[in-house]
């Protein structure tokens, strides 16, 4: 009957195995009863602390009225035949006195403990607490509480002892219990199906963001958004920008991977035009072939160049966390036996940070400019990092040749080069100015304090 209602207050949550609502909610199911039966559990044994408390007052009480009227005469205690305590005077009232001597022997007892059985009265008899003292316990099995309380009575320097025991039924008390307990795990198991009601709604609302999130997530599968532009808590806000970066990042390479493919066609058409104008002139076979040679070794090389962008941009990552020491030590040992002639010094200083992306592009983006730095430097690269909030900026500087401020928008198209006495096709600032705008990045070309040029990079920063 409690199924039904249940399982059609929770109907909006989703069952799926190992999502978050499920696991929240069985968690709750399973771990709140745990929670409520300790609870209950203490509760109920502080009730009961109290109820033998309270009969262990009321039974002092019952002590302090026979004591009050009693009385020694000739060395024996004397009681009236009935007490102020009506109960006393009742046949199963629930309540009996006793009076034990210091042998055990019982001198006078209440009208009310008529039915009590002689073997418990022996029993009864045999405790004898250390004047001073009492003693109260619950005999649950019997369903009695008993109160012994041991009396001293001085008379011209003699001690007259007695014990006087009050009996009284626990079947109120048990009673009162049992409808405390009833009401308490009421209570409780309403407790336990508010706390689920509310998880419910907890749940709802505190999982709202990502159903949300979801949801942008399929308009902008859709075609029907750009970006993700809700507004998201603190914790899923996080999420929200890393995607968006990594949304933008892959409609960039998506862009760059058409212009690469139009790259491509267009630098294809040139050697293609010629080797179909020398099948018009006149050739021998020997000077045709080789012009046919020369424009197809151009053609593979545009090929291979091209598709390594292809390949480098559509398997670039932004969640990647890559070390800036390490593959700036790579590339250093290397390039320090390639230019071991030249000796140069080089400087590294706040390279312990990360790169939030690819490891062959930050590879590919050092090795071209730190290959620049050695080979125009004379005797002296730095190599320096900084971190600034979500950003990690690169500097490379050598003590060479300056670049001027005319020469900078040159040196970074493809194919120019400034000094052509060197070996090199004029296209690693190219290539690194592609991969560094791919990451929505920047770079710059400045003169050095060292006298030479120096190169800054601006990239994501990413955590160990």
């Amino acid at each position: 009957m409690l199924w039904k209602p249940l399982n059609k207050l929770f109907s909006g949550i989703k069952w799926v195995p190992g999502s978050l609502q499920t696991r929240l909610l069985w968690a709750s199911i399973v771990l709140l009863p745990i929670l409520i039966i300790f609870a209950g559990a203490a509760l109920q044994n502080a009730y009961e602390s109290s109820l033998f408390a309270s009969e262990r007052s009321q039974a002092q009480l019952q002590t302090y009225g026979i004591l009050g009227s009693a009385d020694l005469v000739e060395g024996e205690l004397v009681l009236p035949r009935r007490l102020q305590e009506p109960r006393f005077s009742q046949v199963q009232s629930g309540l009996s006195g006793l009076v034990f001597d210091a042998q055990g022997l019982l001198r006078w007892q209440s009208e009310s403990s008529a039915l009590l059985e002689e073997q418990f009265l022996m029993q009864v008899s045999t405790i004898q607490p250390e004047p001073g003292s009492s003693r109260f316990q619950h005999l649950k099995d019997q369903g009695f509480y008993l109160y012994v309380y041991p009396l001293v009575w001085e008379i011209e320097e003699k001690e007259f002892r007695y014990t006087i025991a009050i009996v009284s039924s626990d079947a109120a008390a048990m009673e009162e219990l049992l409808a405390f307990q009833r009401q308490l795990w009421g209570w409780l198991l309403a407790v336990y199906l508010l706390a689920l009601l509310l998880q419910f709604f907890i749940l709802r609302w505190g999982l709202k963001p990502l159903d949300d999130l979801a949801d942008d997530l399929s308009m902008i599968e859709q075609g029907e958004a750009e970006k993700l532009e809700g507004v998201y808590p603190y914790e899923v806000e996080r999420i929200t920008k890393n995607l968006n970066r990594l949304i933008e990042s892959e409609r960039s390479q998506r862009e760059r991977y058409r212009n690469t493919l139009g790259d491509l066609a267009h630098s294809l058409k040139t050697p293609l035009a010629v080797i179909r104008g020398a099948g018009e002139e006149q050739h021998s076979q020997s000077s045709y072939k080789r012009l046919v040679e020369e424009q197809s070794d151009r053609m593979t090389q545009i090929v291979q160049y091209q598709l390594s962008r292809a390949v480098k941009s559509k398997e670039q990552a932004m969640t990647g966390a890559t070390s800036l020491l390490l593959s700036v030590d790579r590339i250093v040992n290397a390039l320090s036996r390639v230019y071991a002639a030249k000796e140069i010094d080089v400087e590294r200083e706040g390279l312990n940070h990360f790169f939030a992306g690819d490891e062959r592009d930050l590879m590919e983006m050092l090795g071209n400019l730190i290959e620049n730095a050695f080979k125009y430097c004379d005797h002296q690269v730095r190599l320096s990092a900084t971190q600034e909030q979500q950003w990690l900026e690169i500097v490379i500087e050598n003590d060479g040749q300056a670049i001027s401020t005319e020469e900078h928008q040159v040196v970074i198209e493809r194919g120019a080069r400034l000094d052509t006495s060197r070996p090199g096709q004029g296209i690693g600032l190219a290539v690194v100015t592609d991969i560094v705008s791919s990451y929505n990045g920047g770079i710059e070309i400045a003169q050095s304090e060292l006298g030479g040029a120096q190169i800054r990079l601006r990239l994501p920063a990413g955590e160990e």
